[in-house]
């Protein structure tokens, strides 16, 4: 009896392998995984993303479909028609938004490497298996991110995830202006340095709190002795004007929440690691996916975490877990060559933008350009120029007093100083965005300085002629 049981106990073994092992051969060919339920959707994808749109546009997924064929062309600006081949002559260029479309070539040409597909079961529950709302691995790639780059010390810190930078600005006034000791205290304030991004006024306003209310420019609490809780925006580098900014409010009632979302090697040298005491950063400026809605907080002090935390937790029950399990596949691209392929592309982009944009407005005496010099960066190891994000730039005349205006009148949108609360002799312009959308602002912009610049001739020249006949009529020899 024992031995028939063994028999039929090593038959059974037997049977089970041999049918691992025709699945295994099944699905793997010439070393090789072979695809099955996901092959459909994996050729899907490379059927969208091969339809060209000329070049001047992209078909998405997720985009309009008619008549129940493949996605229609989403075009750029100043572009039309079924295939975006058509340019609409005239156009405005658009030079407004922050949409970081300057990295999309990159991604391209890694195509492969950046590829995600999910199954429909992915993640389906609210928490993680430790019961929280971020993953544990991206967490450690940020951590090493920062290490490589060198732009941030984490050692230490806390990390909290938001739906982009934006989730967690607010967070991060929430927790700097808690008071748990004394529930009767006036509101913190809210301050940053004109120019700011816009944002944290409206925000801050916004959610309209009685804890904190905004008050504008920090320079009005500069010799303020009996100001209570301060909490300071402090951008760094600076949107608009790509500053390196430091906080200006010191003591024990000041707080400071560094917008560091720029401060990676394609925007700024990289002079130090940041060591603030709460650091915002996004996907979005750091390889370019906005969509995608996913940011980093890094916090130096426990309760302020906790608070966060609790914020995260009330609002949103944390970040889409799909955002998350993206944001670690892009972060692994960039890690696979220490940011060197990344950082290097969009260095060289915006370096080449800036130095075209620098040289037609140096030919122009109606506009100028903020004043950026080149600077050691830790992380090339050598002296680099400036590649900032945003132009901004100033109208001289002192007739021009909306430079936004002036623009638009030669079919350039930019956002005017007042989005910064500076004055409209100022506007933004951006130069993050496409490839088309950038020439076509060069275009504008040359066109404008060369009409400033036959003007100007024309007015020497005229007085070229005036002098001789001023002279002559000084002499009393005109009849």
């Amino acid at each position: 009896m024992a031995k028939a049981q063994s028999s039929s106990y090593f038959v059974i073994l037997a049977l089970s392998i041999a049918v691992n092992l025709l699945l295994v051969f099944q699905f793997c060919v010439d070393g090789e995984w072979r695809l099955t339920w996901s092959k459909g959707a994996a050729e899907e994808a490379e059927r969208v993303a091969a339809i060209s749109c000329s070049g001047h546009g992209r078909a998405y997924l997720d985009g309009l479909v008619l008549d129940g064929k493949e996605p229609v062309c989403e075009c750029n600006s100043c572009y039309e028609g079924p295939d975006c081949s058509e340019f609409v002559t005239g156009c405005a260029a658009n030079a407004d938004s922050g949409d970081p479309y300057f990295l999309e070539p990159f991604w391209m040409q890694h195509a492969a490497q950046s590829a995600l597909l999910v199954a429909g079961w992915h993640r389906m529950g609210y928490s993680f298996p430790d019961g929280s709302y971020i993953s544990a691995e991206l967490e450690g790639h940020i951590r090493k991110l920062h290490a490589t780059v060198g732009n941030a010390v984490t050692q230490g810190r806390h990390i909290v995830f938001g739906a982009g930078s934006t989730q967690l600005l607010n967070a991060a006034v929430h927790a700097l202006s808690y008071n748990s000791s004394n529930s009767s205290s006036p509101p913190a304030s809210v301050v940053a340095s004109i120019p700011y991004y816009r944002l944290y006024k409206t925000q801050t306003e916004f959610f309209r709190s009685l804890d904190y209310r905004f008050e504008g420019d920090t320079s009005s609490f500069l010799n303020s002795s009996e100001a209570g809780k301060v909490i300071e925006f402090v951008t760094s580098p600076n949107n608009p004007d790509g500053k390196l900014n430091t906080a200006v409010l010191h003591g024990p009632n000041a707080s400071a929440i560094y917008d560091r979302v720029y401060y990676w090697p394609h925007f700024t040298a990289i002079p130090n690691p940041a060591d603030d005491d709460l650091m915002l950063f996004s996907l979005s400026k750091l390889t370019g996916h906005a969509g995608s809605r996913f940011g980093w907080a890094v916090i130096k002090n426990e309760s302020v975490y906790q608070k966060m935390t609790e914020y995260m937790s009330t609002s949103s029950m944390g970040v889409s877990r799909d955002a998350q399990l993206r944001a670690l596949k892009l972060i692994n691209v960039v890690l696979e060559t220490r940011g060197k392929q990344i950082f290097e592309f969009g260095y060289h982009t915006m370096r080449n933008r800036w130095k075209s944009l620098s040289k037609i407005l140096s030919l122009s005496s109606r506009f100028s350009l903020q004043k950026l010099g080149p600077r050691y960066c830790t992380y090339f190891q050598k002296i680099r120029g400036p590649s900032p994000a945003y132009a901004w730039v100033k109208c001289e005349r002192e007739e021009d007093t909306d430079c936004y205006e002036v623009l638009q009148a030669a079919n350039i949108t930019g956002r005017s100083g007042s989005q910064f609360s500076a004055e409209d002799r100022y506007v933004r312009l951006s130069l993050i965005r496409s490839q088309d959308d950038f020439d076509i602002l060069i275009q504008r912009l040359t066109q404008l300085v060369s009409e400033e610049r036959q003007q100007q001739n024309h007015a020497n020249n005229f007085l070229q002629l005036k002098k001789p006949l001023m002279s002559t009529l000084r002499r009393g020899l005109v009849y």
